[in-house]
C-alpha cells in the first residue's frame, strides 16, 4: 500500500451554495439524495482516506452531518477551492497528521471512484508536489472550446505526463494528443500550505487557471492519464444527466 494512504490522506469536498447557474447546487436531489452526499459516497468509496466536506452554508452543514460524513463550516468569502480547503485542513486535521489532501470538487456525483484514486499515483515520486489528471480528447470540437482547459505536459509514461502548462487555447501546436484536464488535485500538505500563500500570478489571471500559479512558482505538477472525464454539474441538463446516471436510467 502505498504511504500516502489511509490516516495520511484526507479527502476534502468544498461545497459553495452561491452558484450562477444552477442556484442551491449541493442540495440538489440525485437519485434520492443531495448531491454533495452523493459526491461524498463516491468519496468514501475510493477508500484512501478520511472524507470531510468543507461547507459554507449551515443548510449544507447540516445535510451531510445527518448523512453521517464529516463535514466543516468555512467562510463564504474564499475565492478559490484551494483556499476552502486549505481553512477545512486546519479546522480538520490540528494535529497535522494528514501528509497528502485530495481536494474532490462537491459537483461530481456520478464520479468514478477508482478516478479519485489515480489521482494519487504521481504522488509516489516524491519529487512531485501536485497530482491532477487528464483524458486524451477524441471529440474534435473540444479542442478548440476554450471551456475545455488542455494540459500541454512532457510524456513520462504511457499514463503519466509533466505539467508544463494548462492553458484555454488549442496547444500544443502540431501533430499529437491534446488533453482535457480534469480539476481534481492532490497535493502535499507542504504544497498546498505554500500555493494559498501566493499571490494570484500573471498567467493565472491571464488563462483564469488556478494551476498556473503553482507552476510559476516552481512546483511541479504531474498528470494521470485516465479514460474518461467525470461528469461536472453545472446546469440543469448536467443535473438531469447525473439523474439519469444514478437512478439507472
Amino acid at each position: 500500500m502505498p504511504e500516502h494512504t489511509s490516516s495520511k490522506t484526507l479527502v476534502l469536498i468544498p461545497a459553495r451554495m452561491a452558484s450562477t447557474r444552477l442556484p442551491g447546487k449541493p442540495l440538489a436531489e440525485i437519485a434520492g439524495l443531495p448531491m454533495i452526499v452523493q459526491v461524498a459516497k463516491r468519496a468514501a468509496e475510493a477508500a484512501i482516506g478520511r472524507v470531510i466536506v468543507a461547507v459554507d452554508d449551515q443548510r449544507v452543514f447540516d445535510t451531510v452531518q445527518a448523512a453521517g460524513f464529516e463535514v466543516v463550516m468555512t467562510a463564504e468569502s474564499h475565492q478559490s477551492g484551494s483556499d476552502r480547503i486549505h481553512e477545512a485542513l486546519s479546522k480538520a486535521d490540528p494535529q497535522r497528521e494528514a501528509e497528502v489532501i485530495v481536494n474532490v470538487q462537491g459537483d461530481l456525483p456520478t464520479i468514478d471512484p477508482e478516478i479519485i484514486r489515480a489521482a494519487l499515483r504521481p504522488l509516489d515520486n516524491p519529487q512531485v508536489d501536485i497530482a491532477t489528471l487528464t483524458v486524451e480528447i477524441e471529440d474534435e470540437a473540444e479542442k478548440t472550446n476554450p471551456n475545455v482547459v488542455k494540459v500541454v505536459g512532457s510524456p513520462l509514461s504511457d499514463s503519466r505526463l509533466r505539467a508544463l502548462y494548462f492553458t484555454r487555447a488549442t496547444a500544443p501546436h502540431g501533430a499529437g494528443p491534446l488533453y482535457h484536464h480534469i480539476g481534481l488535485y492532490a497535493y502535499r500538505r507542504a504544497a498546498l500550505e505554500r500555493f494559498v500563500t501566493l499571490a494570484p500570478s500573471v498567467l493565472e489571471k491571464r488563462e483564469s487557471l488556478e494551476q498556473l500559479r503553482a507552476l510559476e512558482a516552481g512546483m511541479r505538477i504531474d498528470v494521470e492519464i485516465v479514460e474518461t472525464v467525470p461528469l461536472g454539474v453545472d446546469t440543469a441538463a448536467d443535473l438531469e444527466k447525473a439523474r439519469a446516471i444514478l437512478s439507472g436510467c
